[in-house]
């Protein structure tokens, strides 16, 4: 039998599932492939400016569409109920695909940064025990997300302290140019750095277990934003200022290097520490979201119905959360995902371009038709721009979610 599930988050639980899936998912793997892309400190500055744009009006319109339809499943019930079941059934097939890539490749991430010789078996260990705390209540997984965020944040403070007081540190590395990429090189630096800020996502997908989802959500998406971005302008300023664009583009763990330029190489190991666990946050609020998003598309028929069960004591979607963890432990175990960056942010701003379109449609209001409109062309250009593999594999995956929507359509009418 369905239940609902069990409403027990505030805004201040929603802004740290929120700020752990953005910080976990970006600062620390996010700005080197951006300012390679880029090209230059000013450019890499323009580009994190670019994105949080975007990921504004995403949120705007986000949060708008929560308050009015504050269940599980964020812009999958948003497309359904004001686009149409087509655009919800896209929108939750690109958010459940694209993410369960990104889970495999936070997962993996970790067990490179903690034992890089077994990072398989570290990574499937770390999606095993994070199911398992899932599994018992997203309070304990809120009160799990809380501590990550702290520890995370005391260890970018620590970085930024140490960048910005040393001898290494040079202004001009903020400005200097490296030949730049143009406009082009920006708007994928944009892109690469959108996927840092798709965490709030999270928050959205949590509309069925959130109290007073009506006020909570619009307050909880705005603030984790906004806090994420201030994190990310001064980790970007203090690591630029050391390392410059070249040395930034060229580093497969720069904050890391960063400190060790800056003359302090005791911090690396502690950073290496808060990224692995920054990316156990990610990998947490990650799992919900998905999860969360399986159980509304189960629920309409799109996957299979047993993922709509909800466990009768701890009121989650535990067949969801099972079959989701199972799925990104045998990727994780088997696949190399870090280039699926691309792809996941090609996938998430599919999702965000039919949240905006979506919030068109709820009034007449100016101020958010023209967030609407501003946030669905900046998803579309945005993708657009981003690596050409990344683009075509977002492509062909969106195109068999379709096939597999007209064949389940012709053979079950009713759904």
């Amino acid at each position: 039998m369905e239940r609902e599930l069990r409403r027990g988050l505030g805004v201040s639980d929603a802004v740290v599932v929120g700020v752990g899936a953005m910080v976990g998912a970006g600062v620390f793997a996010a700005f080197g492939p951006a300012a390679a892309a880029v090209g230059s400190g000013a450019g890499l500055l323009a580009a994190l400016g670019v994105a949080a744009v975007v990921a504004y009006c995403n949120a705007h319109s986000s949060a708008r569409l929560a308050a009015r339809y504050p269940s599980s499943g964020g812009t999958y019930v948003y497309g359904r109920e004001r686009l149409g079941p087509f655009w919800g059934y896209l929108a939750g097939w690109a958010f459940v695909v694209g993410k369960t890539a990104s889970c495999a490749a936070m997962a993996l991430t970790v067990g490179a940064y903690l034992w890089p010789g077994q990072a398989h078996a570290v990574a499937v260990a770390a999606v095993v025990a994070l199911t398992a705390a899932n599994y018992g209540g997203v309070q304990k997984s809120a009160r799990i997300a809380r501590v990550i965020v702290a520890v995370v944040l005391a260890v970018l403070a620590g970085v930024v302290v140490v960048c910005l007081g040393s001898g290494a540190a040079e202004a001009d590395r903020l400005w200097s140019d490296g030949g730049g990429a143009g406009a082009g090189g920006l708007l994928q630096a944009a892109g690469l750095l959108f996927f840092a800020f798709a965490g709030y996502a999270r928050i959205t997908t949590l509309g069925e277990e959130v109290r007073d989802p009506e006020r909570t959500i619009p307050r909880a998406v705005p603030v984790a934003l906004g806090i994420v971005l201030v994190v990310y302008a001064v980790v970007a300023v203090a690591v630029l200022s050391v390392l410059g664009a070249d040395g930034l583009a060229a580093s497969a763990a720069p904050l890391a290097d960063a400190v060790r330029a800056a003359g302090v190489p005791g911090l690396a190991p502690v950073v290496r520490a808060g990224a692995a666990l920054a990316a156990l946050g990610a990998l947490l609020s990650l799992v919900l979201g998905v999860s969360r998003t399986a159980l509304a598309m189960a629920r309409d028929g799109h996957l299979p119905r047993t993922l709509a069960a909800v466990h009768p004591r701890h009121r989650v979607p535990h067949h969801a959360e099972l079959a989701v963890g199972a799925v990104v432990a045998v990727l994780a175990a088997t696949a190399d995902l870090r280039g699926a960056i691309g792809f996941s942010s090609f996938g998430v701003l599919v999702y965000y371009a039919i949240a905006n379109a979506s919030a068109w449609t709820l009034d007449s209001a100016v101020k958010g038709r023209a967030v609407a409109v501003v946030g669905l062309a900046g998803c579309v250009v945005v993708a657009c721009a981003l690596p050409a593999a990344s683009v075509v594999a977002g492509a062909a995956v969106l195109a068999a979610g379709v096939l597999a929507y007209v064949v389940v359509g012709r053979l079950r009418p009713g759904v």
